[in-house]
C-alpha cells in the first residue's frame, strides 16, 4: 500500500482555511499520513507554493520526524527542536522565520500548495534551522516513499 497524508483542515485540491493563513491565525494544519514501508527510519515535510510570483515559495520545512509518528495536530509550535513529536526540528521558510509560515499569496487567483511528506531510512540529524535546499541534499539517496496532498488559497482584492 502506497503511503498517503491527508489533513481534516481540508480536502485535497480545495481551499485551505483562512485560519491557516497570513489573513488570521497563520497556525499550521493537521496532518496525518499511513503507515510507511519497512526500513522507515524518519520523515521529512516541505510545504511548498510553486504559484508564487518569484518562483516556488517554501512554507514549512519540517525533518527528524520519528518513524513511529503518524500525524501533527493543527497549531504546531514555531520552535527549531519539538517536543511532540519527540526530536523533530524544523527549518527555515522563505519567510526567514522557523516552522509554518501560512499562505500569504498576493490578491488574485488560488495558488496551490503542496503538502509533501518523505519516508527516510535514518534521522538526517541535520542542524535546526536547514533550508529546503540542504534537506534536498541531506535527503538524496534515502526517500524511501513519498505522500502528497495540496489544497489552495486565495486573497481576496481589498
Amino acid at each position: 500500500m502506497a503511503l498517503t497524508i491527508s489533513s481534516t483542515a481540508f480536502r485535497a485540491g480545495e481551499p485551505i482555511p483562512a485560519r491557516h493563513t497570513c489573513d488570521a491565525e497563520d497556525v499550521s494544519p493537521d496532518l496525518a499520513w499511513t503507515d510507511p514501508p519497512a526500513g522507515t527510519g524518519s520523515f521529512a515535510l516541505v510545504v511548498d507554493d510553486p504559484d508564487a510570483p518569484a518562483g516556488t515559495w517554501v512554507h514549512w520545512v519540517l525533518y527528524d520526524v520519528p518513524a513511529e509518528a503518524r500525524s501533527l495536530p493543527s497549531g504546531v509550535p514555531r520552535k527549531e527542536t519539538l517536543v511532540q513529536p519527540a526530536g523533530a526540528r524544523q527549518g527555515r521558510n522563505d519567510f526567514g522565520r522557523i516552522g509554518w509560515g501560512g499562505p500569504c499569496p498576493p490578491p488574485g487567483k488560488p495558488h496551490r500548495y503542496f503538502f509533501r511528506l518523505y519516508a527516510l531510512d535514518r534521522r538526517l540529524d541535520l542542524p535546526p534551522g536547514a533550508t529546503r535546499e540542504e534537506l534536498d541534499r541531506a535527503m538524496k539517496g534515502h526517500v524511501l516513499a513519498r505522500a502528497e496532498v495540496h489544497g489552495t488559497y486565495a486573497r481576496k482584492r481589498s
